[in-house]
C-alpha cells in the first residue's frame, strides 16, 4: 500500500539547493513520489516559506518555476483555523513545526519526513529522516 508522507521544508530545500550530504536521500525520496510509489504532502505554509528562501538566491521567475514543478509532485494540504488553534495551544517549541504536525495529523499522514527529528519527539506520527524512510521502504 502506498504510504502518505508529509515532507518538511528542510527536506525540500535539501533537494532544491542540492545540500550535501542530504541531497541524494531527498532526491531518492522525490523519485519515489514521482514514480507513484509514495504520495507526498506539504502544507500551504511550506510554499510561502520556500518562496521567501528561494527568492533570496533566484529571480522571481526562477522561484515560481521551481515551486510550480514542486506543486506538480506533491499535494498541498490547507492550514485552517483549527490547525492554528491547536498549534497555539501545543507544547511544540517551534510554532511552524506545530502547524506542520497538526496539518499532517488532520489528514492521517503515515510519516513526517524531516531532518529535525527532535522537534517532533512528542508527535504520534512517526517522524523520520529521508534516509530512515528510504531504509524502511527498501527493507519491506
Amino acid at each position: 500500500m502506498k504510504k502518505n508522507i508529509f515532507i518538511d521544508s528542510d527536506i525540500i530545500l535539501d533537494l532544491l539547493a542540492k545540500r550535501e550530504p542530504f541531497y541524494h536521500h531527498s532526491a531518492s525520496l522525490f523519485s519515489l513520489i514521482d514514480s507513484g510509489k509514495l504520495h507526498g504532502f506539504v502544507s500551504s505554509l511550506i510554499f510561502s516559506n520556500l518562496f521567501y528562501i528561494l527568492r533570496k538566491h533566484n529571480s522571481r521567475k526562477q522561484t515560481v518555476d521551481i515551486l510550480t514543478k514542486l506543486r506538480i509532485m506533491v499535494s498541498i494540504l490547507p492550514v485552517d483555523e483549527k490547525i492554528i488553534e491547536l498549534a497555539l495551544l501545543s507544547n511544540f517549541n517551534d510554532f511552524e513545526d506545530a502547524i506542520q504536525y497538526y496539518t499532517a495529523k488532520a489528514h492521517k499522514i503515515d510519516y513526517i519526513v524531516t531532518r529535525n527529528l527532535k522537534d517532533f519527539k512528542t508527535s504520534d506520527i512517526k517522524a523520520l529522516t529521508a534516509d530512515q524512510l528510504l531504509h524502511i521502504l527498501h527493507n519491506t
